[in-house]
């Protein structure tokens, strides 16, 4: 993750279709800290993800948007597969992917067959947060590689009350973009499933999120 002074990107049509963006991390406390560092909000302890070996903290992003920041977790035993988003393979925290709102998930998944990243079956999902209580999901398979993370997955928290609600304020998602060597591939895909996420050419995947924060307009990648 890095900061620097930046212009205010994005466009209205892409942030109402952003519902988190995700930073995964080779230990969670320290993403949090360097979260902090970077937009000078504190993390707050999601929950566990249960036979993953996850676990998560989050900052809210405005309204419907909120950062997650996912680590391993010491509390639950290796899973059978790998853990998710990579991040026993990480050095450092960093901005691995972008999660899109959706409904009716199934036939979402059908129409992205004919593109040439798939987004996986449709699972349900759920984590216990920290006072107890359980959120409850349906998401594509997070574990399809979808372009180095630049094409997102998607979610339907139904009727669970969004995690943007509780989530520590002061941050606000104004930007998002990506550069992946196949440029013209990626805008395909991302055509097809109706998002306008700006694509420009660069010599590995990647996002880019432009954020108004406490220490002003900052990146995170």
């Amino acid at each position: 993750m890095i900061e620097q002074s930046v212009a205010v990107l994005g466009a209205a049509d892409l942030m109402s279709r952003i519902d988190h963006l995700i930073v995964a991390a080779p230990d969670l406390d320290e993403g949090m800290a360097r979260a902090e560092e970077l937009l000078g909000v504190e993390a707050a302890l999601g929950g566990q993800h249960p036979g993953f070996g996850t676990r998560n903290a989050l900052i809210s992003l405005g309204e419907g948007r909120y950062l997650e920041i996912v680590g391993p977790d010491p509390d639950q035993p290796d899973p059978e597969g790998v853990r998710l988003f990579g991040v026993d393979d990480l050095e450092a925290p960093r901005l691995v992917t972008w999660v899109a709102k959706g409904t009716d998930l199934e036939s979402l998944v059908g129409r992205a067959g004919r593109y040439a990243s798939g987004l996986g079956s449709v699972h349900s999902g759920g984590r216990k947060q920290t006072d107890g209580k359980v959120l409850a999901w349906k998401v594509t398979d997070p574990f399809m590689p979808r372009e180095g993370g630049v094409v997102p997955f998607f979610i339907d928290w139904g009727e669970t009350p969004h995690p943007s609600e509780t989530a520590p304020v002061g941050c606000e998602l104004v930007g998002l973009r990506a550069e992946h060597p196949d440029v013209g591939r990626v805008r395909d895909i991302l055509s097809g499933l109706g998002l306008g996420l700006q694509v420009e050419s660069g010599p590995t995947p990647a996002l880019i999120a432009t954020i108004r924060s406490p220490r002003g307009t900052v990146e995170l990648c």
